[in-house]
């Protein structure tokens, strides 16, 4: 190409980059029919903005538009909160919607109408209230590739989940990023199922990948059901997530492969694990009615038994995680002819306080118990002696509520053994060698993750 065509073919290519950014444009509307014509209308770089008020949607209000990575078609208010959807219908994105930002909106529509469905994708929900009465769920997101982020989802009193993550077909939504929300006030639904906080897939979905992450969430006042967060997905990441005061649990229910660490457990019943090959690190336990409850498998799934079972946990790692002060640490539950569980590792971590240090009932196979520090429990259970150290480690309570070694503490530079899948600590600075046990590796590092509060989280946080 001489240099003329290539003078051209620039010109050119600025003029259409220069067309696409002056082309886009804020169309403000103050009705539901104005809305509706204005997102048909839209083009990539459109900002929408309705103003404030409550306005009723009577139907659906359909998005197909498609905007771009670096343009996205943005619908949005004047204020945060300041406009609020109302009615039977709320926004519901469907295929091709692509690169669609929904910021800003009080949703007290009708439960189930806000949905991010199969085919779409590259589409974000921030900064939005939502609180849809009815049976239901708040958001539904199917698509892939879609960010949650800094929304408030509240004071929920109805069967249904604040966010249900579902797919097509076979196959989980892929590559979400559900980020910086807070969960509040799921009232008890009496025992029913299917009221989860947040429910990451269903059984048929359990053996596909999402590859997400869910992170920097806070859940506070969330009953509902037994369960809290219902993870039926494989290769999900959940981490720096804080659960306060929710009589529920956070269930790695069905699926293989996910990773969770950094979290906070306050006053809840902690964590409980079916499936394989999940790594549970880093994590913090404090005042919880049972930590860590390895599941009593109920089936076999890798033996070709239903994908409703309780999957038989095998080859589960747990490790660099502080308990303190749990009524009950490290439980494996009786079941009527349970499974058990096989192949668990179960290694440097510090229990202090509380109950035995671990407690299991049912078939135990093939376990791996190593490097524990177990201080002022009610015993050490069923660690085997070689299992466990006697030592005090020192914690202190920090600025964020955690606890923290010190530099005097025996579970300083506690082992050189090499985890190759646990890189940081519970707030996310970097775990070196000789590695602390517990959750806490002390570092001068950024601190990333921390307990956390509603200035960190939900509509009106500060973002950083």
């Amino acid at each position: 190409m001489d240099a003329v065509c290539k003078v051209l073919v620039l010109l050119l290519l600025f003029g259409f980059i220069l067309c696409e950014k002056t082309s886009a444009k804020t169309i403000r509307v103050s009705s539901v029919a104005d809305l509706r014509m204005a997102i048909n209308k839209a083009k990539p770089g459109d900002i929408i903005m309705l103003a404030d008020g409550t306005y009723t949607a009577t139907d659906d209000i359909i998005i197909i538009n498609k905007g771009t990575e670096h343009a996205p078609i943005t619908i949005t208010t004047e204020r945060i909160g300041g406009a609020e959807i109302t009615g039977d219908g709320g926004f519901s994105l469907q295929a091709p919607a692509a690169y669609i930002v929904i910021k800003g909106f009080k949703f007290t529509h009708a439960a189930s109408r806000a949905k991010s469905e199969n085919g779409t994708s590259f589409c974000r929900w921030t900064r939005n209230i939502f609180e849809t009465p009815g049976k239901g769920d708040y958001l539904t997101v199917s698509g892939s590739d879609h960010q949650v982020d800094y929304n408030t989802f509240q004071n929920k009193n109805s069967l249904g989940k604040f966010i249900a993550v579902r797919g097509e077909d076979s196959q989980i939504a892929e590559r979400l990023w559900i980020h910086h929300n807070y969960f509040y006030n799921f009232a008890n639904q009496g025992g029913a199922n299917g009221a989860e906080a947040l429910q990451f897939g269903l059984s048929g979905f359990s053996l596909s990948s999402s590859q997400s992450i869910v992170e920097h969430n806070l859940f506070e006042k969330c009953h509902g059901e037994n369960e809290l967060i219902s993870v039926k997905a494989s290769a999900v990441t959940l981490r720096f997530n804080t659960i306060r005061d929710c009589p529920a649990q956070f269930t790695l229910r069905h699926g293989n492969r996910s990773a969770v660490y950094g979290n906070y457990f306050v006053n809840t019943p902690g964590l409980r694990i079916f499936g394989d090959d999940h790594t549970i690190h880093s994590n913090h336990f404090e005042n919880c009615s049972m930590a860590i409850n390895i599941g009593n498998g109920g089936g076999e799934v890798a033996d070709g038994d239903k994908l409703t079972s309780h999957d038989r946990p095998d080859r589960v790692l747990i490790a660099f995680n502080t308990l303190v002060n749990n009524r009950r640490n490290i439980i494996q539950t009786p079941r009527k002819n349970g499974l058990g569980s096989t192949a668990i590792t179960i290694t440097y971590n510090i229990i202090q306080g509380g109950g035995p240090a671990a407690e299991i009932a049912g078939p135990f196979s093939s376990p791996v118990w190593k490097g524990n520090i177990i201080f002022d429990t009610n015993g050490a259970g069923a660690i085997p002696v070689q299992g466990y150290a006697e030592l005090n480690p020192q914690l202190i309570r920090g600025k964020s509520g955690a606890y923290h070694i010190q530099n005097r503490s025996p579970a300083r530079d506690y082992t050189s053994e090499n985890f190759p899948f646990i890189e940081v600590d519970m707030e996310g600075q970097p775990r070196t060698k000789p590695l602390d046990a517990g959750a806490d590796e002390i570092s001068t590092a950024p601190v990333i993750g921390r307990i956390l509060t509603t200035k960190d989280t939900g509509h009106l946080a500060t973002e950083g």
